[in-house]
């Protein structure tokens, strides 16, 4: 063990343990105070749809659900999900069957690179979850948290429209 400069041992790094429901599934996981939410799901356990953007909670590419409302997770420490629920985009298919949410992004082409999806979608769902969103004007402002590149924009603001506002407008 190594000492630290005023002559006292050094600490090893201790990991906390964490309890989540992930994706419908209960875990339990050991993790480091500084770990992010985003570099928990992305390098422990795979899970990759979430991306890493900006790493400044700017660009909303790694937004995903707790408790059913909207994180950046890449500003999310880990230990700070203890006891939550959270779900990605890999969660919100059941099975098979797609969510209304990514039904409407494939059928409005909501994408185009497709690196902002996911943020895209987990972002729109939250939105829906909140139930503030009642027409255009609202349904832009509150998904103004999360860009895209590529400049999609009409397409994705039309798909949540369709699920949000019930139907094509």
């Amino acid at each position: 063990m190594s000492a630290t400069p005023n002559g006292a041992a050094a600490q090893p790094f201790v990991s906390h343990p964490i309890r989540l429901r992930l994706n419908g599934e209960d875990r339990q996981l050991d993790v480091l105070p500084w770990t992010t939410l985003l570099d928990l799901l992305r390098e422990q356990l795979d899970l990759t749809g979430s991306k890493k953007g900006c790493d400044h909670g700017q660009c909303g590419a790694c937004t995903v659900l707790r408790d059913g409302k909207r994180v950046n997770a890449c500003l999310t420490l880990a230990v700070m999900c203890d006891g939550a629920e959270l779900t990605t985009i890999e969660g919100l298919a059941s099975g098979d069957v797609l969510h209304p949410m990514q039904q409407a992004f494939i059928k409005r082409d909501a994408f185009q690179c497709g690196y902002c999806t996911p943020g895209q979608i987990c972002s729109a769902v939250g939105l829906m979850n909140e139930g503030r969103a009642h027409d255009t004007a609202q349904i832009q402002e509150l998904m103004s948290g999360n860009l895209c590149r590529c400049g999609a924009y009409g397409n994705i603001r039309d798909a949540i429209e369709d699920v949000v506002l019930g139907g094509e407008q």
